[in-house]
């Protein structure tokens, strides 16, 4: 009798084994079948001259995405340059200061953002920077990014700096250092890999957002380097010109949609390796 029961629930254990295999094989599958299509429909459309080029006028043959790839480039960067800091010294000030009040209102503030749907970012960027300034701008449309980014790279900070050994910081007290130097100089260093895992992640996220862009970079069909004024990028072009009833902006929006799956991919990758070389290393 005891030899049944062991039997049933070695049995019991396989069924469930194999009922997680299949679900999680479940779920692969629409992913697999999405890379399949995009990169069957684009990788024909990608060459040196559709990366070096700018979009031609309609029924003129040729044209590339040079502008929504130095745009996209350019967006992205400045969004780093404001959500990067601003996030990771909101997290350290989240891990240093667990129970204060303002501390509880930051990280409900901080969760509510995550949550606030990209069109709606847009719209708010839209009344606080676009009217304001008197047109569109990559600018605002990098604000409204890094709106994105912040709640993504304080969490991940925050939750990073938990996990360090608070031994750390009490060695470091006891040699006298002061507190921003055990800050920048001992915290931080232990805790890379998470921070830089949840910033590549916050760039990976808005990597494909077209939404908050529609509302503030607009597009724009030339190479601009002007933060001040319009700027295409890589998702309004795949919009506008997937959305167009003309085949050549077709091709291209599937070139363009394959170029920011390996872009996403890369950011995906990069990350990976470097957190399992910081890792190694500590």
């Amino acid at each position: 009798m005891k030899a049944d029961n062991v039997k049933f629930r070695i049995g019991k254990s396989y069924g469930f084994q194999a009922l997680v295999t299949a679900l999680a094989f479940a779920c692969v599958i629409p992913l697999i079948a999405i890379l399949f299509f995009i990169i069957k429909a684009g990788i024909t459309k990608i060459n040196w001259h559709f990366l070096v080029n700018v979009p031609k006028p309609v029924g003129e043959v040729g044209g590339g995405i040079a502008n929504a790839l130095v745009g996209s480039i350019l967006i992205i960067a400045v969004a780093s340059v404001i959500a990067v800091p601003i996030g990771i010294m909101a997290g350290i000030y989240l891990s240093e200061n667990r129970k204060s009040r303002l501390a509880y209102w930051c990280r409900l503030s901080v969760d509510i953002l995550q949550g606030v749907p990209s069109i709606v970012i847009g719209i708010i960027a839209y009344f606080w920077l676009v009217k304001p300034l008197g047109g569109f701008s990559a600018l605002s449309g990098s604000i409204a990014l890094a709106i994105m980014m912040i709640p993504i790279i304080v969490r991940s900070t925050e939750e990073t700096l938990k996990l360090l050994p608070s031994s750390l910081q009490e060695a470091a007290f006891a040699l006298g250092m002061p507190f921003h130097r055990v800050i920048f100089k001992v915290v931080l260093p232990v805790g890379v890999s998470g921070i830089l895992s949840g910033v590549m992640l916050s760039i990976a996220r808005i990597t494909g957002e077209t939404a908050p862009l529609l509302f503030t970079a607009f597009g724009n069909p030339y190479l601009s380097t002007n933060l001040t004024k319009p700027m295409q990028s890589l998702p309004l072009l795949i919009f506008n010109y997937a959305t167009s009833p003309y085949n050549d902006w077709h091709d291209l929006a599937w070139g363009a949609s394959l170029i920011l799956l390996f872009w996403v991919l890369f950011l995906n990758i990069f990350t990976k390796l470097i957190t399992r070389k910081w890792k190694v290393q500590l």
